[in-house]
């Protein structure tokens, strides 16, 4: 089994109301490596968050940092999160107005491009993480196939979200063999639906998820509770070259907590 990250947008809520305890519940739960979102929110120096994780027994090994923090103070952005500890920069999300259906794309992509280099610089590696949107048509390919194909992989990698993979119509097994040699971070996230393949995310991922929550349009479960093929992915994953598996739960179960979600994924993965 590759190593396994948690994501730390899964106890986003908790961290914010109990940083450092939230911290030793994920150590608790068997975690041992971790991936960052919006770090910098939390009002801490990089020097204050690596010794929270340290104190805790957790490494930070990547970061989801939003593309307009990064593209508009690279230095002070990217710095931030390599000082932490991270070996990937992570593109996150696109906001409406910097996707392939917007006429800022082109730029949009010459401005990741431009991030990967200084990346490159620091000695760190710059991946793009996607949605669903990014399986719309652009240039006769998906989206996400043009961008891999417009950036060289020496300086842009995949950390392909397999959940969001298979919501834009595709195997996310297959897929990340498609990206072998080029996918060093695989995001494990299930789901649960009778027909998985029809879900629509009916909500903005970096805002609050209430409406998806509440009308429950789409149950996320954790990895090994839902739909996804985890063992097929994670033996492509594998194949692929894949050095880090992630763990991402972006709502809890009903009735069960973000800690208790988390603890339930990683003692899947370790059962198979």
């Amino acid at each position: 089994m590759l190593p396994i990250m948690l994501q730390l947008y899964n106890v986003r809520d908790e961290l914010k109301n109990d940083f450092d305890g939230t911290l030793a519940e994920v150590a608790r739960a068997g975690y041992k490596y971790v991936e960052l979102a919006l770090a910098d929110a939390f009002g801490k120096t990089a020097a204050q968050f690596k010794d929270s994780l340290d104190k805790a027994g957790l490494t930070a090994v990547s970061a989801h940092v939003p593309y307009r923090s990064m593209i508009s103070d690279p230095d002070k952005s990217i710095d931030y999160h390599i000082e932490i500890g991270c070996k990937y920069i992570v593109v996150p999300f696109l906001n409406n107005e910097d996707r392939s259906s917007s006429p800022n794309y082109e730029e949009v992509k010459k401005g990741i491009a431009r991030l990967g280099e200084i990346v490159n610089k620091k000695g760190a590696v710059l991946l793009y993480h996607n949605h669903e949107f990014e399986f719309e048509r652009y240039n006769g390919k998906y989206a996400l196939d043009d961008l891999f194909d417009s950036i060289p992989a020496n300086i842009l990698q995949t950390e392909i979200d397999v959940c969001w993979a298979m919501i834009g119509g595709v195997d996310p097994a297959q897929y990340i063999l498609k990206y072998t040699g080029r996918s060093p971070v695989v995001h494990l996230k299930d789901f649960g639906s009778s027909d998985g393949k029809k879900i629509k995310a009916d909500y903005d991922l970096i805002g609050e998820a209430k409406k998806a929550r509440s009308e429950n349009v789409f149950p996320f479960r954790a990895v090994g509770y839902g739909v996804q093929d985890i063992l097929g992915i994670i033996a492509a994953a594998g194949k692929a070259g894949a050095e880090w598996l992630v763990v991402e739960q972006d709502l809890p179960t009903p009735g069960k907590s973000p800690i208790e979600c988390a603890k339930d994924s990683l003692n899947y993965l370790k059962s198979i």
